[in-house]
């Protein structure tokens, strides 16, 4: 990481984690003449448009008043990590509780399965119809699936209503 993501980083975090979210990735780009900041937040019930639009006000008022970017000119632009994004920490694979994942373990093999529980050490996967444990220690690689039927909860209202 570069020095003013490092910087930005560590004035960022604790704004980020004062509004009830997490701080995933910092990525500062050359745009032209000015530089692309974009912050990458994500929350346990995920982060909406609104919190997003509310956060990214408090973030540029912090950066600012840190003058972390320096002098050149910046766009800043806050996200939600993307449906393609790793699960590289225990955060991740609890906020992936009911999806469909695919894994490579560190011997190679790839599995399929939805996550049904997941704590600091291990995820368990539902694979084959069976529960299969996982340490993170054996995943080189794992990502949640798109799924556009995914399957819906027991006693889930069919029209969507509670």
């Amino acid at each position: 990481m570069s020095a003013v993501a490092d910087r930005v980083q560590e004035v960022l975090r604790p704004v980020v984690a004062d509004a009830g979210y997490d701080l995933e990735t910092v990525d500062v780009q050359p745009a032209g003449r000015r530089r692309l900041l974009r912050v990458v937040v994500d929350g346990d019930s995920g982060i909406d448009l609104d919190a997003i639009a509310a956060l990214t006000r408090t973030l540029s008022s912090a950066l600012d008043e840190a003058e972390a970017m320096g002098d050149q000119p910046y766009v800043l632009e806050v996200t939600s990590p993307g449906v393609d994004r790793p699960l590289t920490q225990p955060r991740h694979w609890r906020r992936a509780r009911g999806h469909l994942v695919e894994v490579t373990l560190a011997d190679g093999v790839v599995l399929s399965g939805r996550v049904q529980t997941a704590d600091d050490d291990a995820a368990v996967l539902e694979v084959d119809g069976e529960p299969r444990r996982l340490a993170y220690a054996t995943v080189r690689r794992a990502s949640v699936q798109v799924e556009f039927n995914r399957p819906r909860p027991a006693g889930a209202d069919p029209d969507g209503g509670a």
